[in-house]
């Protein structure tokens, strides 16, 4: 069980791609060569291009337990395998999880960005009302069809569990935190698009949430760059359920 963060600028996404550096095959081939093994990753939820993780979860089957300050020293400095565990029995870092969270940050003061925060939180060039924002957000919480705010991929549900969408601000800086039991591809940054339309007052607050009812995704959503968003951890049962948990969401993903 590693744990696992990046800043994702310079990846394009987490999946491995033919002539692209993409986290998992920096991972996969770091550890190939530092164990001597071939390594192959399943991971938690995989991540877009631009997009960052500070708690990532993979899983593997290593011969041993590589020493860390060797693994960092032979990763490059935009990823680290900040811990590796013995999983529990029936551990699936992919199907085990109950939940993934996510961070994003927007800062909607353009001259007082911070340039230090420029890889991980996006500049807006309007002012955004958090509590329409939050309004908004409320409407779209529990078991939906998330269709809209989906790019939709062959075989894929859209059909998802959002049990956090909130917003908060610090100074000029405004911060969605996201929960759901899995995303969709591109669905957090979907979601954050249509509410910062909301937040700057172009749409009402009730559009985003009007969406759900949609059988295809619209052309009206905007979504996100991609730089804003974190993946900041994933949630586990306890070990005895790990292995039912994850017979559970396999059958899900089957049947839709």
């Amino acid at each position: 069980m590693l744990g696992i963060a990046y800043d994702g600028t310079d990846f394009s996404g987490w999946a491995r791609q033919p002539g692209r550096r993409t986290v998992c095959a920096v991972i996969e081939d770091t550890l190939s060569m530092v164990l001597r093994h071939d390594t192959r990753l399943t991971v938690a939820g995989r991540t877009d291009a631009g997009v960052h993780a500070s708690g990532q979860v993979a899983h593997t089957d290593l011969p041993s337990v590589p020493d860390p300050n060797r693994l960092a020293r032979a990763l490059p400095s935009d990823v680290r395998v900040h811990s590796i565990t013995e999983a529990p029995p029936g551990f699936d870092a992919r199907f085990s999880a109950v939940r993934r969270h996510y961070a994003y940050r927007v800062c909607d003061r353009q001259w007082s960005a911070n340039p230090l925060r420029r890889h991980d939180t996006v500049t807006w060039p309007r002012a955004l009302d958090v509590d329409a924002m939050n309004d908004a957000s409320s409407l779209l919480l529990g078991l939906n069809n998330f269709v809209a705010f989906c790019r939709r991929r062959e075989g894929a549900t859209t059909i998802r569990d959002l049990q956090r969408l909130s917003w908060a601000r610090d100074g000029d800086v405004v911060t969605a935190t996201v929960s759901a039991d899995a995303f969709c591809h591109s669905m957090v940054r979907s979601l954050v698009g249509a509410l910062l339309a909301v937040g700057e007052g172009r749409k009402p607050a009730e559009w985003p949430s009007s969406l759900l009812k949609a059988e295809t995704r619209p052309s009206t959503i905007t979504v996100a760059p991609a730089h804003g968003l974190t993946l900041t951890g994933v949630d586990y049962p306890p070990p005895d359920q790990l292995a039912a948990r994850a017979e559970q969401t396999r059958a899900i993903r089957k049947h839709f």
